[in-house]
């Protein structure tokens, strides 16, 4: 039995000193409850009480060996295997870099920033409201009759009989005048939402950019002063402002205005479909009514507001003929921009 002891001891250390890979399958061949060495414990009842004591101690002697054979080749196939992986994954410093693709700012985003920056230097601050309103805020502060169309389920987002997806950003106008003392000099972007079937100058979701201005005197005049100057920084020192009589709730009087067409000068092009004016915004003085649900005496104080589609204006700023091409997220579009 000791020489099938120093047999086992011989074979674990030549097969342990060859693995390469993996050693618990010598480990179970030699030490599992089924293994060699376990096979030569289990038979010991056979021995004399002289021969027990020395073949344990032998065999005692041959399992420290395995194991301490085993421990010693698990560490250097972990230094062998961590070798291989450096090698494997090391980094030529020297290699010249892979540039990753820079992207592009795009219209929308592009058209709102510099809007926004054209009015900031003018005095104006930023003010946000949440895209989920009140009909209050929505419509009746802003002197919307109840029946008027705008107000009908089949052309905005209500969530409740009394909330609802805000369908102007003309809301954060009524929040900034209960918060706020004249003078007020604000402008609001953001998105808006109407139940509009996407087409080529309509989208459900789309965004806005109003301005409201209140103190005393404020004038008609001062209104037209503030477009002309954003109109040409917008879009060339030579751009000419046009205001048509229209019908807004909020405003009175109010207006529409057009710029002329910056590609011919007013002329008539394809871009401005040879008219040589292009509609950009509405506009007016504030209503008494709205001013009072901004709780704004209206005896005391005056103002304008005004209100323009972000992507009207960067389809005009780009040339793009049609609304649906900014949302389609193609990227042989946008890369134009």
């Amino acid at each position: 039995m000791k020489q099938q002891l120093e047999q086992i001891r011989s074979a674990a250390i030549a097969e342990i000193q060859a693995a390469d890979t993996s050693l618990e399958e010598i480990r179970i061949k030699y030490l599992g409850k089924k293994g060699e060495l376990t096979a030569i414990l289990r038979g010991m009842g056979s021995l004399s009480a002289e021969e027990r004591p020395v073949i344990g101690a032998v065999a005692n002697e041959v399992r420290n060996c395995i194991e301490s054979a085993l421990e010693k080749r698990g560490a250097e196939l972990k230094k062998i295997a961590l070798a291989n992986s450096l090698a494997a994954e090391k980094l030529d410093v020297t290699y010249d870099a892979i540039a990753p693709k820079a992207g592009h700012i795009h219209p929308i985003t592009r058209a709102m920033e510099r809007m926004t920056e054209i009015f900031i230097d003018m005095g104006f601050s930023v003010a946000e409201g949440p895209e989920v309103e009140t009909v209050y805020n929505n419509f009746d502060a802003l002197n919307a009759p109840a029946d008027h169309p705008s107000r009908d389920f089949q052309d905005t987002f209500y969530i409740t009989e009394n909330t609802l997806l805000r369908t102007q950003t003309s809301p954060v106008q009524i929040r900034a005048m209960r918060n706020a003392t004249p003078p007020i000099r604000i402008i609001s972007p953001g998105r808006v939402y109407r139940s509009d079937v996407a087409d080529a100058s309509h989208s459900p979701m789309f965004h806005q950019l109003e301005g409201l201005v209140v103190d005393k005197g404020i004038t008609m005049g001062d209104l037209k002063g503030i477009l002309s100057q954003f109109a040409k920084t917008m879009f060339g020192p030579e751009t000419k402002t046009r205001f048509r009589p229209h019908n807004f709730p909020f405003t009175e009087p109010s207006a529409e205005v057009d710029v002329s067409c910056f590609v011919c000068g007013g002329k008539g092009c394809r871009l401005c479909k040879g008219e040589g004016w292009m509609e950009i915004l509405g506009s007016g003085m504030v209503h008494p009514e709205v001013l009072r649900a901004g709780g704004i005496d209206p005896d005391v104080y005056t103002g304008f507001a005004f209100g323009m589609g972000v992507e009207r204006v960067a389809m005009v700023m780009s040339g793009i003929d049609d609304l649906r091409l900014m949302y389609e997220n193609d990227a042989r579009f946008l890369k134009q921009f």
